[in-house]
């Protein structure tokens, strides 16, 4: 039985407010590019880019990365299985750019590691910021997100899920107990 931790109201604040972070903390917006990390945190960069393009009247560029690991909505999590990385769709140029990795739920960090992996095989950006909407503990690797929409304690028996309007057809987040 999952219980909802996040409303989808929640879920819009919460992104608001890393939008005004991100534009803060770079004193602006200048060569920066979202990269959301397939499925829910392309959705999630799109809605970042469109909130920064009302904020500030900047366009910037949102691209899609797809890094194959266990992912906790979808498969059992198999800790001993390495992430494939597909490096072909990226497109936008992130060379010397400030890159904005963008995803839905961090654990235990490997999705994140296999991404820094696969964005250094595409170029060389000039910085690398990591936003979440969830953030929920339990890391196996040193990452830490720059941007937090939500800091969700979990016990690893639970599973977190992040549902968007644009791919679920509705907005919350939950916790099921395994």
């Amino acid at each position: 039985m999952a219980h909802e931790v996040v409303d989808g109201s929640s879920m819009q604040r919460a992104l608001t407010r890393i939008t005004y972070e991100i534009i803060e903390q770079n004193k602006g917006v200048e060569n920066l590019v979202f990269v959301g990390i397939k499925t829910r945190g392309v959705y999630l960069a799109k809605r970042l880019a469109k909130r920064l393009n009302q904020l500030e009247n900047v366009s910037v560029p949102v691209a899609a990365l797809d890094v194959s690991l266990y992912r906790d909505d979808r498969h059992v999590p198999d800790h001993h299985r390495e992430p494939t990385v597909k490096t072909d769709q990226l497109d936008v140029d992130i060379t010397d750019k400030h890159v904005i990795l963008v995803d839905d739920v961090l654990f235990t960090g490997r999705t994140v590691r296999a991404a820094l992996d696969a964005l250094m095989d595409m170029g060389r950006p000039k910085r690398i910021s990591l936003a979440v909407l969830v953030d929920r503990g339990h890391r196996e690797l040193p990452i830490r997100p720059d941007f937090v929409g939500k800091n969700i304690p979990t016990a690893m028996n639970e599973t977190v899920h992040v549902a968007v309007e644009e791919y679920d057809g509705h907005e919350d987040v939950t916790i099921e107990h395994n």
